[in-house]
């Protein structure tokens, strides 16, 4: 376990209502979509996003085929008994969006200042929600977006805030003010200081009818990231986002089955002023869809524990298995299940970050895994202590992402500058080659922990067969044996990788052992890569391909054995008794 935490029908908790109980779909899928909304009555769901692949910009609704899916869906959730159904929207849109009359600001950036602006901004809201007629409003990105607010010239507006605000009240007075529509805003930031703007901005906004979003981590969805510190602070009305479609964890193609992780975060949440419900993200897009799988578990989590405070994460797995596999297999089930957690955070993860590139092994030359994703940023002091058989406390920077980052990522005019930059003032990391074979050998007992974790999961679930229906022993097995050789596929490449960027450093640090950990790490990798193209069943695909991760390991493979890393001097590790 990584130890990095800080700490329905209006019923009330503590300080908190929890009057939103919220899903959101991402996928464009129209046959696991309506899965989702047919089992939307049953979680007394009363709030329904539809996002990402279904509309990201509201502007999308333009297109027909993306407008007659997207109505039909919300006409079908209205039908199930969901009372909201809202649209993702990003504002401001790409430059080129608008018309050029109003680029009249330096280097053709938007007249701010221009009243006409603001009445073609408005009516092209009035436009686009006429044809979205049952929508029941938007969830509006402000930060971050294609033509930012921010960078808009205005004489009238002279902090960045103020332009921000300017944008959502104009949304606000069509959505809220004229159609009496909800409008939720979405907070996103990659640091602390950009988090503190976008509280400076919310405090411009004028409309006093619009409802905060915020996500339950700060930034992204990491597993050792803490809940975000400024969630429920703002005297708004506020919804917390949840992922449970694990968009950096597996994306449910692998088992994402942990009642306590979520039970961590919304405890403590759940109870804090202004906190008003949840929204949990049902997919990472395409056929991933959480109901219907063991790992429907997380949003059942967040609506037993929405209904009762008390419940505890023991009975939660008995309830979900004995409705969902019957009460006999729960004596197997229920340890299988509670594997999940330190599978993926000793195997997608390594000393508490997170490797993996939106699940994707990518061990390099992903640089957001060294910097913009590290914990490390929202934990004061930085220091986290790592289980998984390691049972060591680390400094996020001077022990973590000095020796695992690549050494151009960390040199002072690199991504650190922006993402971090005091880590650089401080001195906590160098530009230099610093992966050894002590950090290595904390890196192999992770991933061994992580691959024997696995494997006792699945040795539980096949314990369970005959006490279940063939069709969900095969999808269990299916599930977790994905799981293994994802666990295996880390194991393997993260010593091939990191073993390899110790014996690039010269002929000192070239031992025995090393060589022969790289030599087997290698051998496994083919093996593995070719018991994953031989994996006869259908795989759900989401952002991550989970068989691309073969060609990940051949390709690693291929670098280490014929051609070198370039930036590790072109180094070739030769096979012995090849």
């Amino acid at each position: 376990m990584i130890f990095v935490w800080v700490g329905c029908l209006g019923i009330s908790f503590g300080q908190s209502t929890v009057s939103t109980r919220g899903w959101n779909i991402l996928s464009d899928s129209y046959e696991d979509a309506m899965v989702t909304i047919s089992a939307a009555a049953e979680y007394r769901i009363n709030h329904l996003q539809l996002s990402h692949d279904l509309v990201m910009d509201l502007n999308e609704i333009r297109e027909k085929e993306k407008r007659t899916l997207v109505n039909n869906l919300i006409s079908k959730a209205h039908e199930a008994g969901v009372k909201e159904v809202v649209l993702w929207d990003h504002a401001l849109y790409s430059l080129k969006y608008y018309p050029d009359q109003f680029k009249t600001g330096p280097k053709g950036t938007i007249n701010l200042d221009n009243p006409q602006f603001w009445e073609w901004f408005k009516q092209d809201y009035r436009e686009m929600m006429k044809l979205v007629p049952e929508a029941d409003g938007l969830v509006l990105t402000f930060i971050e977006t294609g033509a930012r607010a921010e960078k808009q010239y205005s004489a009238k507006m002279t902090t960045d805030a103020q332009k921000l605000a300017a944008v959502v009240d104009a949304v606000g007075s069509v959505v809220c003010d004229e159609l009496g529509k909800k409008l939720y805003i979405r907070t996103f930031a990659y640091t602390d200081q950009e988090y503190k703007n976008t509280i400076g901005c919310i405090s411009h906004i004028k409309n006093d009818k619009i409802i905060l979003m915020m996500k339950e981590t700060p930034h992204d969805f990491f597993l050792t990231h803490p809940n975000d510190q400024y969630a429920g602070t703002i005297h708004r009305p506020t919804i917390m986002e949840f992922d449970t479609g694990n968009e950096f964890n597996g994306q449910g193609i692998i088992a994402n089955t942990w009642p306590d992780y979520i039970l961590k975060r919304w405890s403590e949440l759940m109870v804090r002023p202004n906190v008003i419900g949840y929204v949990a993200r049902t997919d990472r897009y395409n056929d991933t869809r959480l109901v219907g799988t063991p790992n429907e578990i997380l949003l059942y989590t967040l609506k037993r524990y929405s209904e009762d405070s008390s419940v505890t994460t023991s009975k939660i797995y008995e309830e979900f298995i004995a409705k969902n596999y019957g009460s006999e297999a729960i004596p197997f089930l229920k340890p299988a299940f509670s594997l999940a957690f330190d599978v993926v955070s000793s195997s997608m993860y390594t000393l508490g970050t997170n490797i993996a590139n939106h699940s994707k092994m990518d061990f390099d030359p992903y640089k957001s895994s060294y910097g913009r994703h590290v914990s490390g940023k929202w934990i004061d002091p930085p220091l986290v202590t790592i289980g998984h058989d390691v049972n060591q406390q680390f400094h996020c920077w001077k022990d973590i992402v000095e020796h695992l980052a690549p050494y151009w990522l960390k040199r002072a005019d690199g991504p650190l500058k922006e993402e971090a930059p005091w880590v650089i003032k401080n001195n906590w990391v160098t530009p230099t080659e610093q992966m050894n074979e002590a950090f290595l050998d904390y890196i192999l007992t992770e991933k061994k922990y992580g691959t024997a974790a696995a494997r006792k999961a699945l040795d539980y679930v096949v314990q369970a067969k005959p006490f279940l229906p063939d069709a969900a022993f095969a999808q269990l097995h299916q599930l977790f044996y994905r799981t293994l050789l994802t666990a295996r596929t880390y194991e393997a490449t993260a010593a091939a990788y990191f073993g390899y960027r110790v014996y690039s450093r010269g002929l000192a640090f070239q031992t025995v052992r090393l060589k022969e950990t790289i030599q087997k790490s290698l051998d496994s990798m083919l093996e593995i890569a070719a018991e994953i193209d031989k994996y006869p069943e259908k795989v759900p695909v989401g952002q991550w391909n989970w068989r691309n991760d073969a060609t990940t390991m051949r390709k690693y493979h291929q670098l280490i054995t014929e051609t070198g890393w370039k930036e590790y001097g072109g180094v070739i590790f030769k096979m012995q008794g090849r």
